[in-house]
């Protein structure tokens, strides 16, 4: 197997096309394109199927790219660890982590670690997807989901419970349900995975039966459903973290129904990594704070 090919393999697949490739390399088109021929002619298939605008991997492609993308994250770490030695944590780590719960609660974690180590670097992407994890693009990510993915490596974090709250106004003028046939009359504020559990399914004690409910507002951001929901459009169904300053000055007001009411709301919180792939010394140390923080834990200082 040459080595070289399989890296540049990687190379042209992320690039999209063999002319971005080449620029990102440094090369001609003409060359890398005879390289990568050639890589295909050694190997006796087909690596790359060629459009007008776009390179597509084949099956065989997509898994040669894969290895390569883990090889060369092997040698990332080797020399990381290489100049590492006899020093303290240094490097890039690169994790994910989910748009709303990573602002209100995790920004807060990464600049105090940070602070502690002053000689690591981070690139924190805030996102809602896995791709950039499966890529390699980052070393791990933390997602909020009520499963995660087969083929990841996943540590769960927690539950993120859900509250029903509104603006004191609003429930002076509407009154303030105790149950969940009350909370159905009033508009409500949902994200978007929300209104679809909503849709399917709404319980009630120890019973499931299905429910038409549509919320009058739905969306996947929740700083502007949040802001929907101060400004007394409805009542909001949201995460405990995304409200909880907002309730605690008073511009919003938790709804007292019966215990366990919007359970089936509730997902799950999971750090999740790429299974077999080398964490730096670095990776490891931010994963363990993390988790730590999550835990309500203080990690010692290194």
């Amino acid at each position: 197997m040459d080595v070289q090919a399989l890296g540049l393999l990687v190379d042209i697949i992320e690039a999209g096309n063999l002319s971005r490739a080449a620029a990102a390399l440094g090369m001609s088109r003409a060359n890398v394109s005879q390289r990568i021929n050639r890589f295909e002619r050694q190997l006796g298939v087909q690596l790359l199927r060629r459009t007008t605008r776009e390179l597509v991997p084949t099956e065989i492609g997509l898994k040669l790219y894969e290895h390569g993308l883990a090889m060369r994250h092997e040698v990332m770490a080797a020399d990381e660890v290489v100049n590492d030695l006899g020093k303290g944590l240094q490097g890039t780590v690169r994790l994910g982590v989910p748009i709303g719960y990573g602002q209100l609660r995790m920004s807060a974690w990464l600049t105090e670690f940070m602070r502690t180590h002053p000689d690591i670097a981070l690139h924190a992407i805030f996102n809602n997807d896995l791709e950039d994890l499966v890529k390699g693009s980052i070393d791990f990510a933390v997602r909020v989901m009520a499963e995660p993915p087969a083929q990841l490596v996943a540590r769960r974090l927690g539950t993120v419970r859900y509250v029903a709250c509104a603006a004191p106004a609003f429930l002076d003028r509407h009154g303030r349900p105790r149950d969940l046939e009350a909370l159905r009359a009033l508009p409500l504020i949902a994200s978007s995975q929300t209104s679809e559990r909503l849709r399917t399914t709404w319980v009630q004690g120890c019973s499931r039966r299905v429910a038409r409910i549509r919320p009058r507002l739905i969306s996947a951001n929740f700083h502007f459903l949040l802001d929907a929901i101060s400004q007394g459009l409805g009542v909001g169904l949201m995460p405990d973290y995304m409200v909880e300053t907002a309730v605690g000055r008073g511009d919003l007001e938790l709804l007292a129904l019966e215990p366990e009411a919007l359970d089936f709301l509730s997902t799950q919180k999971f750090l999740l990594h790429v299974p077999d792939r080398y964490q730096t010394p670095a990776v490891r140390a931010l994963i363990d704070f993390i988790i730590a923080r999550e835990e309500g834990e203080v990690p010692a200082r290194a």
